[in-house]
């Protein structure tokens, strides 16, 4: 396992992060212990988690993912060993079962979900905790145009790092980041934190995949430059990269199970993901292997965070760190995206 200094911190979290949204819906808490037992046997250091887990939501299940990782930092006594990642949600209207639809980062919320997030993770603190989504309307979830809204109701960048930053000093918290977050807003946190001495973003959660490179297009020199690095997440595109899709549904794949999750099925999208699995097996690569190792090889990238619902799918996706593409191999996956750019936004 290969390691990197999270933002500014001092902090060296694993290239792979072990992502666990599927904890406590498919995946019982047994799967999810033995997932956690291996990833970090593996060398794993990092787990990303969010109050809203395990998608998709729901009322029953709110939190569900949470508790899963806390039993088992609670059986194994590893707290101290890792670097745990957790988010609080955005505007949450479409989840009413949520502080009743009114779930805004503003203080109330804030420190209503961050002391139930350690509850449910039954520890003391956060290493990273993480906006889930902006609260404004912008563009994020697929949206690649922004429409203004004129006299919007949200939550200020401003009003949110002062509660962030009141947890921080509180030691609930030790660092901060930003998910769904646009180029603006990335500025906008750096900006307010350093006009107002209040902690700084250190890493920032986007989903970026070989389907969708739009991260490349404004937020890849912030992230280099300000040391604000990225947190990939959906490096898969919901398992379509790995070629599963391709000939056959299989019958307990994520897609099947909930259909509505179809952003990685455009036609354009299946058209470029049968070119790179194409090119992946021409190359003697697993797939998902060579669709990671691509996100892997990114100097803008923090962590590639990984997700499996088997143990034999958690070891492929291990085993990617230690994979690495020849030039001649990512000229060619660049000259897939040349003429398939970012099919799935």
């Amino acid at each position: 396992m290969h390691y990197k200094q999270l933002g500014r911190t001092d902090l060296n979290v694993s290239s792979i992060c072990l992502g666990t949204m599927t904890f406590g819906e498919q995946n019982s808490e047994a799967e999810g212990f033995a997932q956690l037992d291996r990833a970090v046997g593996c060398g794993v250091n990092f787990i990303d988690t969010a109050e809203m887990y395990p998608v998709p939501p729901n009322a029953e299940t709110f939190g569900r993912t949470e508790s899963v990782i806390g039993n088992w930092l609670q059986k194994t006594g590893k707290r101290q060993e890792l670097i745990v990642a957790s988010k609080v949600i955005g505007k949450g209207d479409w989840l009413p079962y949520v502080r009743g639809g009114h779930s805004s980062p503003d203080r109330d919320n804030i420190i209503s979900a961050l002391e139930g997030s350690l509850r449910r993770l039954k520890t003391d603190y956060i290493d990273l905790y993480q906006i889930h989504w902006p609260d404004r309307s912008t563009n994020f979830f697929g949206h690649l145009g922004y429409t203004p809204v004129e006299n919007e109701e949200s939550v200020s960048i401003e009003a949110t790092l002062q509660v962030l930053a009141d947890i921080v000093r509180s030691g609930k918290v030790r660092y901060i980041g930003i998910s769904n977050e646009t180029p603006w807003g990335l500025m906008e946190y750096l900006r307010v934190s350093r006009d107002y001495d209040y902690p700084r973003i250190v890493s920032i959660q986007n989903p970026y995949n070989l389907l969708n490179r739009t991260f490349e297009v404004g937020l890849a020199e912030i992230a280099d430059r300000e040391k604000v690095g990225l947190l990939a997440y959906s490096p898969l595109g919901f398992g379509t990269l790995t070629g599963k899709y391709i000939d056959d549904n299989p019958p307990d794949s994520r897609l099947v199970l909930f259909p509505d999750y179809a952003r990685y099925k455009t036609p354009a999208g299946v058209t470029a993901t049968q070119e790179y699995v194409s090119l992946a097996r021409k190359a003697n690569l697993k797939p998902a292997q060579m669709a990671l190792a691509f996100v892997n090889s990114r100097s803008f990238v923090t962590s590639n965070i990984i997700g499996s619902t088997t143990l034999a799918q958690l070891d492929e996706n291990l085993a990617s760190a230690d994979v690495s593409l020849s030039n001649d191999l990512l000229e060619e996956i660049e000259s897939i995206h040349q003429q398939n750019s970012n099919p799935c936004p």
